[in-house]
């Protein structure tokens, strides 16, 4: 089941990138969305060429935490927030991206895989790209792409608060992931 698990999430990916493409060019790569989806892609080619060795049990509980933050961070913050369900989360990129991929990436990694408890991993990956993005963002060379990176638009405490939760649903959900997995 885990080989067709992945060979389906590398047929969504194909799909979903070729629509972000499309829309977005190389800007794909400020998205979270776009980073977890390429990681996902890559370590499910690894996860097949390798048959579950080393590397790729540890890419593949990184892609698949990265790739539960993004549908909590759109399902529970840009959905509210104003982006829409339907175009968040059922259409175009959005319904491979932040739904199917995530959810299918979730029950293979949990199910059918072996596991890692290297729960830091995703944490420290992710973190990196916030800083980053604040960066971009406080010098002005990047707008967003999420609301929350916008630090020149909000208060310090704002952006602290958002990186406190982001973090902490990031750590808790990777946690979550290898105790459950495990």
């Amino acid at each position: 089941m885990a080989a067709a698990a992945n060979i389906t999430i590398i047929i969504c990916e194909i799909l979903g990138f070729s629509r972000s493409w499309k829309e977005r060019s190389f800007k794909v790569f400020q998205f979270y969305t776009q980073l977890s989806n390429l990681a996902a892609l890559a370590a499910s080619i690894v996860f097949l060429l390798t048959r579950a060795g080393g590397v790729s049990v540890s890419l593949r509980y990184l892609a698949t935490c990265m790739l539960v933050m993004t549908f909590l961070v759109t399902a529970c913050i840009l959905v509210p927030g104003g982006g829409g369900l339907k175009k968040l989360m059922f259409s175009g990129n959005g319904l491979y991206h932040h739904l199917i991929i995530p959810i299918l990436s979730l029950v293979s990694y949990i199910r059918w895989e072996p596991h890692t408890d290297i729960w830091l991993l995703p944490s420290l990956t992710t973190l990196g790209y916030g800083i980053i993005m604040l960066v971009l963002n406080g010098t002005g060379k990047v707008d967003g792409p999420y609301p929350f990176f916008r630090v020149r638009d909000q208060s310090a405490a704002a952006t602290v608060l958002w990186m406190i939760l982001l973090f902490g649903i990031i750590a808790g959900s990777s946690l979550l992931i290898a105790k459950t997995a495990n």
